[in-house]
């Protein structure tokens, strides 16, 4: 029992209890846009596996007795590892409008969620093709 509220009283000091609807100073802020970004990779990553396995089963159709173009997955995978450093190297350049500042972390995760719910789109797309 005593191990039990050891471990209750170190998960509700990990994580404050902030509400987001009302955030008010800017830690707070800076929590929440964390916390957004943090569902918006949650899904994202969801979806990543949901396009991999279907771009995979198209890839299965693809007759190489003529076709030598790259498959989808390896398009994919490309297009996906240069859109994270895209995704990285633009959210990062975004928070330097408060550059050394306590907002700079709330501008980083804004950008990072909004172009992570933005790519979770286009991979939702690539499969409701065809």
């Amino acid at each position: 029992m005593m191990l039990m509220s050891l471990m209750l009283l170190a998960a509700a000091a990990q994580e404050p209890a902030v509400d987001c609807e009302n955030a008010q100073y800017q830690v707070e802020m800076n929590f929440c846009a964390g916390k957004e970004y943090d569902a918006a990779d949650a899904e994202l990553n969801a979806q990543w596996k949901l396009t991999v396995a279907a771009l995979k089963a198209r890839d299965k159709t693809i007759d190489r007795s003529y076709d030598s173009q790259p498959t989808h997955y390896d398009t994919l995978l490309a297009a996906q590892r240069a859109w994270l450093t895209y995704r990285d190297q633009h959210c990062l350049s975004e928070s330097f409008a408060a550059r050394g500042g306590s907002m700079a972390p709330m501008l980083h995760s804004g950008c990072m969620a909004r172009l992570t719910q933005e790519r979770t789109e286009q991979l939702k797309a690539l499969v409701e093709e065809n």
